[in-house]
């Protein structure tokens, strides 16, 4: 597998299908779609790869990573977790609500070779998981600008500062997936499919 090298890598991951889940995702969306940035840092939908994003976070220098955790908070609380304070290994208090919690991503890095020298974990307190095709309560939806603000304060400490774009772009997630285009599709509640989004069900579900 290929690494591409990197000074900073931005990493979102979740799974958009999955209400709060999505939201280290849909900050990427966000922070592409409306920032331009230095050569050096890499904008990515890390989506739900798991241990498939070991050779990416190893190619990298720094880390900055968006996620939906758990830490028993009110819904919408944003937490900050830096270096060393990272969970790293099995049996460390999961913070990501994925199947492979990124701290096995980062305990494997390690193995590897090395995870990054200094890493930023911006995490949000989930409200609702059990919504197929839902998207972001408002509790987290409100997280997002904070989050994205941390981030870009987050670069430009570093060396890597942000031009914020003259027109939005097209960002890392684009067509029926882009935030705009997955709730403009989405049908009311009263109309909804109650086992989940009738769009992403298999055919005759």
């Amino acid at each position: 597998m290929t690494e591409e090298s990197c000074d900073v890598l931005v990493l979102g991951i979740g799974n958009i299908l999955w209400a709060d889940e999505g939201f280290g995702v849909r900050c990427v969306e966000e922070l592409d779609r409306r920032w331009a940035f230095p050569a050096g840092v890499r904008v990515m939908d890390g989506g739900t790869q798991g241990l498939y994003l070991v050779h990416d976070v190893r190619a990298a220098k720094r880390l900055i990573v968006f996620d939906a955790i758990d830490y028993g908070e009110e819904p919408g609380t944003l937490k900050l977790v830096r270096d060393g304070e990272v969970p790293k290994f099995t049996g460390a208090k999961k913070m990501s609500l994925h199947q492979t919690g990124f701290q096995d991503v980062l305990s494997a890095a390690d193995l590897l070779g090395g995870a990054p020298a200094e890493m930023l974990l911006i995490g949000v307190q989930a409200e609702v998981l059990e919504d197929y095709g839902g998207s972001l309560t408002d509790s987290v939806r409100a997280q997002v600008e904070p989050a994205l603000r941390v981030a870009l304060d987050q670069l430009a400490a570093w060396g890597f500062p942000a031009e914020e774009r003259t027109a939005p772009a097209e960002g890392v997630l684009h067509g029926s997936l882009s935030l705009s285009h997955y709730e403009g599709g989405r049908p009311s509640a009263e109309d909804a499919c109650r086992i989940g989004d009738a769009r992403f069900l298999p055919s005759g579900a």
